[in-house]
Parts: C-alpha cells; structure tokens; sequence
C-alpha cells in the first residue's frame, strides 16, 4: 500500500461549526423534553422514560442510536502521540511497512472551535474489525509489538467522527416556575480530600447531585481534590478562579453561567499591600497563599512563614509552615519575597484585611460573597446566548482529545426562564454507549434547550446522583472520588 494511501473505510472528519439544531433553544422558554429527533448520529427519534424526582424536577433517561462502529489498530508516531504532521505519519509508515506489514494514513481535521482553529493530523492505522471481531484486533496489535512498534487498538466510536452511536444519556430538569428548593457546591468533607458525588449528596441532603468541575491531579497525592477553577461554598471563597474559565454561580434557586476572574490581596493595618496568589492549594516559590479551615490539610513544610489570623483578622500567631489551619482561623502562608513581606507587616497582634473580589466578566461586577452564594468551575463553555461557542482553548482544553475525541461528558445549562438542565452523557462503553466530543455536547445541549451551556469534569469523573442512588453508569465501573459537586436541595 502506497504510503500516502488513505485508510480505506474508516470514517473521515469534518469541520462542525453553525449547525442546526433541531427545537432551536432560542425559541424554547422553559424547561420541556424535546420532541424532535435526538441529534446526534442518524437523528432518529431517542426512547426516553421519565421520572419525577420532586415537584420540579423530573429525570428522564434517554437512548438512541446503534452500535455499527468496529475496531482499528493505531501505531503511535515517534512522540508517542496517536495523530501528528504527515510528515510523522509518513515516517512511521514506513516502519510498519519495514516490519513486513500493511498500514495507511488517515486523516482526520480537529474541528474548528470559537477560539481555536481547525487542525489538519494524521494517523497511521493497521485493519479493520467489525465490533464483534475485537479478538483479531488484538492478535494483529500482538503482532506489531513484537515487530517492536507502539501500538493501541481503539474502538473507533471513540475517535469523534462519524458514527452511529449509540447513547446512554441520563437527563435532570429542574423547572424554574416549579422548584421550590434550592442549589449548592460542596467539597465534601475538606478541599484537600476527594470524595464521591453520592457521599457529598448525601451529607448535604440533596435530592440530586453531579460531579462538578476539574480537579488538580498534577499536585501532591494528599492534595488532589483541589478545584482547578473558582469555587464558593457558602459565600466563602475556597479556590481562586483560572480568570476567564467558566463557571456556574448558584444562589438561592437561581443558576447563571459567566466567567469569573478573582482578586485576593492582604492589606496589613501599617497600610501595606500584598497580593494573595492562590487558595487552599500548593505553593509556589514567592506566593503567598490563603488557607481556610476547609482545607484538611498542613501548609506547605517549606522555608517560609505562617501567620495565623482569626475571624476578625487579628494575626494570632506567627509560626513555621508545616501544621494544620486551626479551626474558625486562616493562614497566611509565604516563601520567598512573600515570606519577608509578612515579617514585616504582620505581626502578632496586629489585624489584616483579606480583601476578596470575585469579579463576574459578564455582567461587570462583583458577586456578593453573601451565605446564600455557590460557585462551581466549569471545564469548557459550550452554549453563549443560544449558539454553540466552545471556548477550548481559553479554558485550556484545545487538544484533539478533548475538542475532538469522544468521552463520558457531565454537562450542566440554563433556559431563557432559568430552569437547569444536568445531563451526564456516558461513554467508553463500546457498543453500549460512545460519549461525545465537545461540538456533539453543545449540539445535544441546544438541543435540550439550553441558552447557556458548559462542560464539567467527564470521563470517570462522570456521575449523576438522584435520591442517594447513582443513576448513569460510570465509565470506571463505579463512582470516581472527585473534588467538588453541585448540590439540588430539596428546600
């Protein structure tokens, strides 16, 4: 086979931008199944059981589409990526070919996105194997390794082209004119410890619950139900925003999507002013870094200085890092530059003032950080004002495996009226369930009805929770610890 053959019968990308939706979200007002067809795949008409949770809030499980998708072999390029320039598909070609056996390229385009262009890749790709033939494709993939090639078999519903599906989609909607109770965010039982979405519901009494944004797998083991992104529990600002990442800001019975950005400064009583980098998590070199009671963990056991401050901004102590934030207090925690500005103006005795902003990019001002508020981070926007506007790069995620690949999605929007609408999509389920790619999410939740939409954690963090009792089915067998969840209160 030429070396620039494409493969033959494997599905080719295009680029998805402005498309159609069935039941246009614009025109829809509240919260209302849509009776047109589902909108991915062949569009056929979705089987769907409804099931009403409380006055207010109904879940309806949703399927459609079927399984016609089978398995290829991919040779990894000389990154150790599956997609690249031609020029490295070209390459490892000719040592799949050098080995003796019989490959092609295939390319494939990672869609345009609002604030990403489209990319043109390619991949190296060995046979194909109808779904029930995956045994042979394991034997071939067998066969290459020992030939000394990286390679990995995939189920090609996972590349995020054409297909068929099917889909297991998991759907709660909660009626502005209806609810009578309320939403929240919750860490769990502490900022540091991950936990499960159930466990976190059932703590908070809630009648419903999902996974909420990401969380810091890239830190210390101990630390790793860190928010990457904004979250606000009660008022409290528990981790400082990625300024101009999504988010969802809950207070009372109202939800509002925006993007956020935060402002945290330690203004000593000698007038003094110190920026405060970050909260509840790591440090770097020369921050200075906020620790709440919420914590759960020791501050950073590093050359630096700790100062303890209580509720009314009284410095208690001024200590070695590495110990616990005492209850009802805060610690100031510096190295570095950071560590000699509070030497120097806070001492014990003296007050500080933590002047928190949580600055609101859509409506140009600052939330109230009142008891009443909750935030949780989104991943990725997907919906703005009723037109699909995924923000990938923005929000860090402009990859093909997260623009374009397919995965187990959790996807939270808002109606033109308020209502909320949660979807968990599940994937990696090959022949039960594939996912979606970001543009297939804001299709499905235009779809839906959704003005405004955002990505949340997915994959295995994937997790919707009614009545105490996981409804959708997680893609790593059971439910993922994961860092924060959004809360539906029964009052």
């Amino acid at each position: 086979m030429s070396r620039r053959t494409l493969v033959v019968g494997l599905a080719m990308a295009t680029t998805i931008t402005g498309l159609t939706v069935p039941g246009a979200a614009a025109e829809q007002a509240t919260v209302k199944f849509p009776s047109s067809n589902f909108p991915l795949g062949a569009r056929s008409a979705p089987t769907k059981t409804m099931t009403s949770v409380t006055s207010g809030i109904d879940l309806y499980d949703v399927k459609a589409g079927s399984s016609t998708d089978g398995y290829t072999v991919t040779v990894l390029l000389p990154n150790g990526r599956d997609a690249g320039t031609r020029e490295a598909a070209e390459t490892t070609l000719a040592a799949v070919e050098a080995a003796g056996e019989v490959a092609g390229i295939q390319r494939l385009e990672r869609p345009q996105v609002a604030d990403a262009p489209a990319q043109e890749l390619f991949m190296v790709r060995v046979g194909l194997w109808s779904f029930k033939q995956r045994a042979k494709a394991d034997k071939a993939a067998a066969k290459l390794k020992k030939a000394g090639l990286k390679v990995k078999v995939d189920y090609l519903g996972d590349d995020g082209l054409k297909t068929t599906g099917p889909w297991h989609v998991k759907v709660l909607t909660v009626d502005a004119r209806t609810f009578r109770g309320s939403y929240a965010a919750s860490l769990g039982t502490s900022v540091a410890k991950r936990e499960t979405v159930s466990s976190m519901a059932k703590r908070g009494g809630a009648v419903a619950a999902v996974n909420g944004g990401f969380f810091n797998i890239h830190t210390a083991k101990q630390l790793r139900g860190e928010p990457v992104g904004a979250s606000v529990v009660a008022g409290r600002l528990l981790s400082e925003a990625v300024p101009g990442r999504s988010a969802i800001v809950l207070r009372g019975r109202t939800a509002r999507i925006t993007e956020l950005t935060t402002t945290i400064t330690a203004v000593s009583q000698d007038g003094a002013k110190h920026p405060i980098a970050g909260v509840n998590r790591a440090a770097a070199a020369d921050e200075l870094v906020l620790y709440t009671e919420e914590y759960g963990a020791k501050t950073p056991a590093v050359d630096g200085t700790d100062v303890v401050i209580d509720a009314d901004g009284r410095v208690e102590a001024v200590r070695t890092p590495g110990a616990a934030v005492p209850k009802g207090k805060r610690v100031l925690h510096g190295g570095g530059e950071a560590a000699m500005w509070l030497n120097e103006h806070l001492w014990e005795g003296w007050t500080v003032k933590v002047d928190t902003k949580v600055r609101d990019l859509r409506k140009k001002r600052n939330l109230q950080l009142t008891p009443d508020l909750h935030v949780v981070s989104g991943g990725v926007g997907l919906v703005r004002n009723g037109r699909t506007a995924i923000t990938a790069r923005r929000d860090g995620h402009d990859s093909v495996n997260m623009i374009l690949r397919r995965h187990p999605r959790t996807l939270v929007g808002t109606t033109r009226n308020g209502s909320l609408i949660v979807a968990t999509i599940d994937g990696r389920k090959p022949g039960i369930t594939v996912g979606a790619n970001f543009v297939e999410a804001a299709q499905f939740m235009r779809w839906l009805g959704a003005t405004q939409a955002i990505n949340l954690d997915g994959g295995g963090s994937t997790a919707m929770v009614v009545k105490g009792k996981v409804v959708n089915q997680p893609s790593d067998g059971g439910e993922r610890a994961v860092g924060d969840a959004l809360l539906v209160l029964p009052r």
